[in-house]
């Protein structure tokens, strides 16, 4: 079906308001800075001490398939909650450890347990839909004391939305039993039918148990040490069969599972410690993420509001990590391609041939309270699919996996002309097709991202500045597979669309009073006249000429922009800039990855050296070194840290996967399969580093270990190890 055939009300006339999918920030994530943990469609949130606080406003719990299983977990010493030690999740991200210990308690006057006498030390994991926990409890004491730990649990079965502020006028129906005296079960009757279930297995079994309370009288010998079991699965059946040591067996799965998973990935080492430890929670936070599909690996977004498949950040994770793993594109491609829309869905903003913007599983996905079980809602992830196959072909000359995936890529690019350009004008535009979707559909969502000069909003249909730009180099890369599979002609035409592209964004989008591109057309082809990053992805597609590139590279490397940390969304200038926006002048990690990946393409590798160095210094102010999803856009000012954004996810995949694309981007590294050639363009390393070595860097047959050293402004190459017939090849 045509847009022509289209009735006039399947389109809206104004923007549509998204507040209805608005996060409250009624807490913050930065001032929790909780704990996280995941394993395929499940993951945990918890505080410091290893709890789950319960409260309204709570972000934390443990969550399977966007339901929140577990709402409250709390560990309780002789009624009182202990004093914290220390808590940190392992580099490998496998197992959350906290040290706790037993506050001052007194007894007719008299101090019976002084603090710092019971250690206890928590250690969780998850692992296939059930969080494992033990606690290891020692009386350092040389006298026996009496002590009582005691757990509190409850579970809401709260659709993620619902965590995230939406109200529901009705739930299903809940209810808890005592099994037996090792196991409660929660169970939950959803108003979609579907059946959810929380079972708690003690071991061994507790003094005492009810609803919502287990209890352990423990009697500690001086030195002595206990360890105590808690599962809690998610979809459970509770095993009334004695398990030996399901905890370090299950453990020892799952570091086997992490372990195998990362060593697919080249591996970074350097002469900076503190950047090491940001490449290490890199990895960790990356293989985390990825979650074992059907279809292959595929990087969940980010933990806790977006640990799903969402179309545009897994393409974008798994392009920032191509040199390093692309089976990881492989997979984001394949899984892609089987939710690719067959049919016009309004309500889910689908149309043949486009890529899935995001999946859900919850009970309101289920119940279409949410538009969001399979949306496609998206202006610009069916041409990131298409730049993607393209880049993983260059990557890797797998061309059996293209022909596979070949009747997709052509729906794609049917997509682009049927459906993406509503008006023949050759631009791809966006509207929500019904109010229930999202107003603005590139990855600067908000409802308030895109704008005029004068800070009017912008009503659609909507062309955006690097969406053109995509455009172009998906059409680029389907000539180029095209040719590949012996389609010249199609090649051919594909070549003159993008061509055709190139010259009429140039004469619509180019502002030369402004030194950039628009940031975007309205739906009367007005240009919203805004310095804004978007500029900056367009460098990515190669769309723009190179005198233009560098025009728009310097701006952004200005006052306005640049923070000091990194790129603004929206130069300062602008006015709708907030420093604490959302997307109208804060700094999103992965925008600037982008950013420096099209600056290194047009060899303005001065810019990216920049921009390197800001966010690996915003990284080493991080908990735990990791960058978060964003930050806010404020100046830099000596002595003082980045100012964080209050709900931004972390571990986010694009920004975990920022650093591997700004490395790439500097050392002007790419691959020819064909050759098993491995090139090094004009490398260069920013100042922080003196010396990285890349070990396992694979193309064709061959694998390479490479020792880069910096000498002022140059970088020397030296194969440290080689294995296969390739070669690598240094340009200066």
């Amino acid at each position: 079906m045509n847009e022509g055939d289209l009735p006039a009300e399947a389109f809206v006339t104004s923007p549509v308001p998204t507040v209805q999918f608005y996060i409250p920030a009624t807490s913050s994530l930065q001032e929790r800075r909780p704990r996280t943990l995941k394993h395929g469609d499940t993951f945990g949130v918890f505080d410091h001490y290893g709890d789950i606080a319960p409260g309204e406003s709570s972000p934390e719990g443990l969550f399977h398939d966007d339901t929140r299983f577990l709402s409250s977990l709390q560990l309780l010493i002789n009624d009182r909650r202990p004093l914290l030690l220390s808590s940190t999740v392992q580099d490998n991200n496998a197992l959350l450890t906290a040290d706790l210990t037993n506050p001052d308690f007194f007894a007719d006057g008299r101090l019976d347990l002084p603090r710092n006498t019971i250690h206890i030390v928590r250690a969780r994991f998850i692992w296939k839909g059930c969080a494992h926990e033990r606690l290891a409890v020692r009386n350092f004491a040389d006298r026996t004391h009496r002590v009582r730990l005691t757990f509190t649990f409850q579970s809401d079965f709260a659709d993620l939305f619902e965590v995230r502020g939406h109200r529901r006028p009705r739930r299903g129906k809940s209810m808890v039993e005592l099994r037996d005296r090792r196991a409660v079960t929660f169970n939950y009757l959803g108003l979609d039918g579907l059946r959810r279930q929380t079972v708690l297995e003690f071991a061994p079994e507790p003094d005492r148990i009810s609803p919502d309370k287990a209890w352990y009288d423990l009697v500690l010998e001086p030195g002595q040490r206990i360890s105590l079991f808690l599962s809690v699965k998610c979809n459970g059946k509770v095993d009334r069969q004695p398990r030996p040591e399901p905890f370090l067996v299950c453990l020892r799965e799952a570091r086997r599972a992490l372990r195998l998973s990362s060593s697919r990935a080249a591996a970074v080492a350097s002469s900076n410690a503190i950047f090491n430890e940001v490449m290490r929670r890199s990895v960790a936070d990356l293989y985390m993420m990825l979650t074992d599909t059907e279809h292959g690996p595929y990087p969940y977004a980010g933990i806790p509001w977006f640990s799903t498949v969402f179309g545009r950040d897994g393409i974008i994770t798994a392009m920032q990590m191509l040199w390093v793993d692309p089976a990881i594109a492989r997979g984001v491609l394949q899984l892609l391609a089987a939710h690719q829309a067959r049919h016009f869905d309004p309500d889910a903003d689908a149309e043949p041939g486009k890529i899935l913007h995001e999946m859900r599983r919850g009970e309101m996905a289920r119940l279409k309270e949410i538009p969001f079980g399979l949306y496609y809602g998206s202006i610009d992830s069916t041409p990131l699919f298409l730049m993607l196959a393209g880049m993983y072909f260059e990557r890797t000359g797998d061309l059996g996996t293209i022909h596979k995936l070949w009747p997709s890529l052509e729906a794609a690019l049917r997509w682009l002309d049927e459906y993406g350009d509503r008006d023949g004008d050759r631009f791809i535009e966006y509207q929500a097709r019904t109010g229930r979707g999202l107003g603005n559909q590139g990855w600067k969502d908000s409802e308030d991202s895109i704008f005029h000069a004068d800070g009017r909003l912008a009503e659609g249909p909507i062309a955006l500045c690097e969406v053109q730009g995509y455009a172009y180099a998906a059409r680029r890369a389907g000539a180029r597979l095209a040719a590949a599979l012996g389609f010249a002609d199609l090649a051919g035409r594909l070549d003159e669309r993008a061509d055709e592209l190139r010259e009429r964004f140039e004469a619509a989008f180019w502002c030369d009073d402004l030194g950039t591109y628009a940031l975007a057309l309205d739906g009367a082809k007005q240009p919203c006249r805004v310095r804004s990053s978007n500029a900056g992805q367009v460098l990515l597609s190669g769309i723009a000429g190179p005198d233009r590139a560098a025009r728009v590279a310097n701006q952004l490397a200005d006052r306005d922009f640049f923070s000091g940390w990194g790129i603004r969304t929206v130069a300062a200038t602008e006015a709708r800039y907030n420093p604490m926006s959302y997307h109208n002048g804060s700094v999103w990690p992965h925008d600037n990855a982008l950013i420096a990946m099209g600056m290194a393409r047009y060899g303005l590798t001065g810019h990216v050296l920049r921009i390197f160095e800001g966010l690996f210094e915003t990284a080493a102010y991080m908990d735990l070194r990791r960058l978060p999803e964003l930050f806010c856009g404020f100046r830099r000012l000596p002595g003082k840290g980045p100012t964080f954004y209050p709900v931004a996810c972390a571990p986010q995949a694009w920004a975990s996967a920022t650093p591997f694309a700004l490395l790439q981007a500097c050392l002007g590294l790419s691959f020819e399969p064909a050759a098993e050639q491995v090139s090094f363009r004009h490398p260069r390393l920013p100042e922080f580093l003196d010396q990285v070595v890349i070990r396992g860097l694979r193309v064709g047959d061959s694998c390479f270990d490479v020792m880069l050293r910096r000498h002022g402004a140059d970088v020397s190459v030296n194969v440290l190890e080689r294995l296969g017939k390739g070669r690598v090849v240094i340009t200066l």
